[in-house]
């Protein structure tokens, strides 16, 4: 198991806390928590050794096609793809965005 963390400069917070995603299937579980700092700080903790690199390259990817919010995103990963991490934190980005 690795575990790194990350930060992005992040707009403001979405409206609520969400999760998206089931790690226990081999998929990936994604956490966020809204904060009224300016930043994103993502914390990925992967079954996937020496994937650092892929995943600052897909967040680095991710924050440049949209803007980040504000808050704290975890990332509980069991070697899902990419196509299914973006799936995820999308999901959980949305499904904040939506929180009452």
């Amino acid at each position: 198991m690795e575990r790194f963390e990350f930060n992005y400069p992040a707009a403001k917070p979405l409206a609520g806390r969400a999760e998206a995603g089931v790690v226990g299937s081999g998929d990936l579980e994604a956490l966020y928590e809204p904060d009224t700092a300016s930043a994103l700080k993502i914390t990925v903790t992967t079954s996937v050794d020496g994937s650092h690199t892929l995943w600052q390259n897909f967040f680095n990817r991710l924050s440049a096609l949209r803007e980040l919010p504000a808050g704290r995103l975890d990332i509980n990963d069991f070697g899902a793809t990419p196509g299914v991490a973006r799936l995820r934190i999308e999901q959980v980005f949305e499904e904040a965005e939506n929180a009452n």
